[in-house]
């Protein structure tokens, strides 16, 4: 796969494996809800339905060694950056094969070789995380690696967040602020918990290079988050990215929508990001149904084959002996 930022060409098979890194994420999170209908999942569950452009458009735009810090609602960034989806669904059902040995989670995904240096359920908390890496890039004189936090619309209001924008554009730290803006913080749209809901406005008092993207577009979400890597790299200092998007699921497994009619999330899910690119390769002769098709078949095969794979693993083992191990060093 390849990109050129400059010129925006991008290589046949990145056309498709955008395709199918949405359609894998989508499929991951219907069948995860299903599965915790089944009993399967313990704890609570955060998708991001609706939200497959922003999140593999952002994670596209980077290289295998920038780390990435996301959210409550991180299955999407995490799949996209590469995280083996066997591992993430043996973690998410609880068992000792998954990413952290079954007893992080869905909100504690983390696959350090890759970049994915963890998820966080404490709305906010990944980002004055991603300044420590951040920190190191810059002190170590890391060459092209950037450091990228996501968070949400109610994270943006949190003051650690806030804090950590002004201490990055103190200290030019090469960090990208990734603001996927899917309208709701909970159940809270910014315009009744903002005096301001322009977020890209954040960016000014600190410093940051702003950027503003429609989060449903995959091609453009990857230029932009490529744009601004290519900025922060460069010695500009670090950016805030504001991707507009729409969360077609709930904010967690017990959200019942009361806060929003079924015809808005009818809108959007009629307008949903998948759909849109498949169009959008359609109409401009890049794939056709066929190869669509078969695109969509081999992203469906591989949900299935990580279910079987996590359901094969065993239960993780909670012994005492076992987590003091894995809770301090030695």
């Amino acid at each position: 796969m390849s990109y050129d930022v400059n010129k925006r060409e991008i290589s046949q098979d990145l056309y498709g494996e955008l395709l199918y890194r949405m359609i894998k994420i989508n499929r991951f999170e219907e069948r995860l809800m299903h599965l915790y209908n089944e009993g399967m999942v313990h704890g609570t569950l955060h998708l991001c339905v609706g939200e497959e452009a922003s999140v593999v458009g952002s994670t596209a735009a980077l290289k295998t060694e920038d780390y990435i810090f996301t959210t409550h609602r991180g299955h999407g960034e995490c799949i996209g950056k590469g995280t083996d989806i066997n591992l993430m669904m043996a973690e998410i059902l609880g068992r000792s094969g998954g990413t952290n040995k079954g007893i992080g989670g869905s909100m504690h995904i983390t696959q350090p070789e890759i970049g994915v240096v963890g998820s966080n359920g404490v709305v906010g908390a990944s980002v004055p995380i991603s300044l420590g890496a951040a920190l190191t890039i810059k002190l170590k004189k890391i060459p092209d690696r950037v450091s990228v936090c996501f968070f949400g619309d109610g994270a943006a209001n949190q003051g650690a967040v806030l804090e950590s924008m002004n201490l990055a554009g103190a200290w030019k730290l090469p960090v990208i602020f990734v603001l996927i803006e899917n309208q709701f913080a909970v159940s809270t749209p910014p315009k009744k918990a903002s005096a301001d809901p322009d977020f890209v406005k954040r960016a000014m008092p600190f410093g940051l290079k702003p950027f503003e993207v429609d989060g449903n577009d995959v091609l453009k979400v990857l230029y932009t988050v490529a744009k601004a890597r290519e900025y922060v790299i460069n010695g500009g200092g670090p950016c805030l990215v504001v991707e507009h998007t729409y969360r077609v699921s709930g904010h967690s497994k017990s959200d019942t929508n009361s806060y929003r009619s079924e015809d808005e999330i009818r809108h959007w899910t009629e307008r949903n990001p998948i759909d849109r690119y498949s169009k959008y390769l359609l109409d401009e002769g890049i794939m056709n149904k066929e190869e669509i098709d078969a695109v969509t078949l081999n992203a469906e095969k591989a949900v299935e084959e990580a279910e079987k794979f996590a359901v094969s693993q065993p239960e993780a083992d909670m012994t005492k002996a076992e987590l003091e191990k894995l809770v301090y060093a030695d």
